[in-house]
């Protein structure tokens, strides 16, 4: 691991004792937040964000562990929508030093996504396997990894003793996978800070922006009658094909010109159909259909732009079919609505503000050049700003004013697949990052 000779004693100390934890510290902790199942919506949600609680109480923090009164956040006409059914939902927030608002965050979501075809895993998705280096389970990428880098940094400054600028916080949320609830919940307490690094997998990138992505549901009617004599009704299957083309005909369209922080994707701006049902018999055409999906939102569109697009085209759809012509489609937005997000560091020619690699920019937007510079001193290289296709929480602290990049370990294209996993030496280049990211942060 490379290191940077203009480090400061206080810099090194920190990254000193990052090492002295060492590899069997945050393999042991990331094995055992794996452990908790905490799938969206599930009761064990709120178990993980109570285990990180308490490893932030025994860091000396001061801890805000709440539960979200649900009734009142889903009613904010903000509200960033959730797929998941839930009767509760827990928010943590830890606090090191005193004295004003944090000067540094780091977030990081506890939730994950089901675990899917338990036949595809080897073994146990919730019993971590080590190999070669590399941990696999459910969560281990996306992003349990990340949250373990926010816990190995903070121990580490707590244990080197070193003076900080300010405050570091460290915000753990739930239901990010379903819109962003915790995000939204922890935002909307109160809890702030100057700047934000969320440690969500990155590939050794840097993640400026985040396309959004919109939940629909389409639906579709049809006539039913006996399956002998089909040709007596309409097939909702049948009559859907050609919306569903004309979807395909929208995403293309989208993709043809993109931000150039998009350009290395095939599709930066994903339209999919994730589920369909239709009809109830197999011997009855179907007389209804619905199909529920993603629609991503490019990066500075405006979310009510981008649902009309998509209106806009299923109607014309419907109105070039005999059918539908009389019998529209109809569109509801549902579930979770993850508008696009960019930080506010970033300006419209592409290039960071402010400078000064190792943080001594002032203003609101020293973070990026702050983080690459810290990245830079522990691995030798700069990582280079780009965007991501999916959305994220970033847009919800970009929307508060607060500052936020990705920055993390693990690379997205494990998260949510039954080979999910992360490389454990990259923990600890990430939270090395972080805990020189934190003592450069401009004081207050």
């Amino acid at each position: 691991m490379t290191e940077s000779s203009q480090l400061t004693a206080d810099e090194r100390a920190a990254l000193d004792a990052v090492d002295a934890l060492g590899t069997d510290r945050w393999t042991q902790l990331l094995s055992d937040l794996i452990a908790i199942p905490s799938v969206t919506g599930t009761a064990a949600e709120g178990a993980a964000q109570r285990w990180v609680a308490d490893q932030l109480d025994a860091l000396g923090c001061e801890v805000d562990h709440w539960r979200v009164d649900l009734p009142a956040l889903t009613a904010d006409p903000e509200f960033p929508g959730m797929e998941a059914p839930r009767d509760e939902a827990w928010g943590t927030v830890g606090v090191l030093g005193g004295g004003g608002p944090p000067v540094l965050a780091f977030q990081g979501h506890t939730d994950v996504v089901p675990p899917g075809d338990l036949g595809q895993w080897q073994g146990d998705p919730f019993t971590a396997r080590v190999e070669g280096g590399v941990m696999f389970g459910r969560g281990a990428c996306d992003m349990k990894a990340g949250v373990v880098a926010n816990l190995i940094a903070l121990e580490a400054l707590v244990r080197s003793g070193v003076r900080l600028p300010g405050p570091i916080a460290v915000h753990a949320v739930g239901g990010e996978e379903d819109g962003g609830l915790g995000a939204f919940a922890t935002l909307r307490r109160g809890h702030t800070a100057a700047a934000c690094v969320i440690t969500e997998p990155t590939s050794e990138t840097v993640i400026v922006a985040t396309g959004g992505a919109l939940t629909f549901t389409l639906t579709v009617e049809g006539a039913a009658t006996h399956g002998s004599t089909r040709y007596e009704g309409v097939s909702a299957l049948d009559v859907f094909v050609p919306v569903y083309q004309a979807l395909q005909d929208l995403e293309h369209e989208r993709n043809e010109s993109v931000s150039p922080l998009m350009s290395e994707y095939p599709i930066a701006y994903p339209l999919m159909v994730g589920r369909v049902d239709a009809g109830d018999w197999s011997s009855t055409v179907p007389d209804r259909l619905t199909a529920e999906g993603r629609f991503g939102v490019q990066i500075g569109e405006d979310v009510a732009v981008a649902r009309a697009a998509l209106e806009e085209r299923v109607a014309e759809a419907s109105a070039a079919d005999p059918w539908l012509r009389d019998h529209p489609v109809r569109v509801a937005w549902s579930g979770g609505q993850f508008a696009s997000g960019r930080y506010l560091g970033w300006s419209d020619d592409g290039e960071a503000d402010g400078a000064g690699g190792r943080g001594d920019a002032g203003g609101d937007h020293w973070l990026l050049p702050a983080l690459q510079g810290a990245v830079a001193d522990v691995t030798g290289g700069i990582p280079r700003p780009r965007g991501a296709p999916y959305g994220s929480d970033l847009r919800l602290y970009n929307g508060a004013g607060i500052p936020s990049l990705h920055y993390g370990p693990g690379e997205v294209r494990y998260a949510h697949s039954a080979s999910e996993q992360v490389r454990l030496s990259e923990i600890g280049v990430t939270a090395r990052a972080l805990v020189l990211t934190a003592l450069r942060a401009p004081s207050r």
